[in-house]
């Protein structure tokens, strides 16, 4: 795909993938309730990224590994280390 420029110039656009690829989406929405927790974690400290809202990401994305939504990574290429554990969700089929 070529973008055109003044004076003719022509340049190719070579589109870049993802960082880490590709990922299903929860179409069965398996990880909605963890992802609705951190998306008003950060909507109620305006997009702060404040450590409880860190928390929620990292149960988040623990949901979609678990369910084979992503990769399994380690919590220090994903940038969440050094964060307090959170409780399992009550209804976690895990636990019983």
């Amino acid at each position: 795909m070529a973008s055109g420029a003044p004076g003719g110039n022509f340049r190719t656009w070579t589109p870049t993938p993802p960082e880490r690829g590709s990922f299903p989406l929860d179409h069965d929405g398996e990880c909605k309730e963890a992802m609705m927790a951190y998306l008003k974690c950060m909507k109620y400290t305006s997009n702060q990224n404040a450590p409880n809202c860190r928390v929620l990401a990292k149960l988040y994305l623990q949901c979609r590994m678990d369910n084979q939504l992503m990769n399994q990574l380690d919590w220090a290429s994903l940038g969440l280390t050094n964060l307090p554990e959170h409780p399992q969700h009550k209804d976690d089929p895990k636990q019983k």
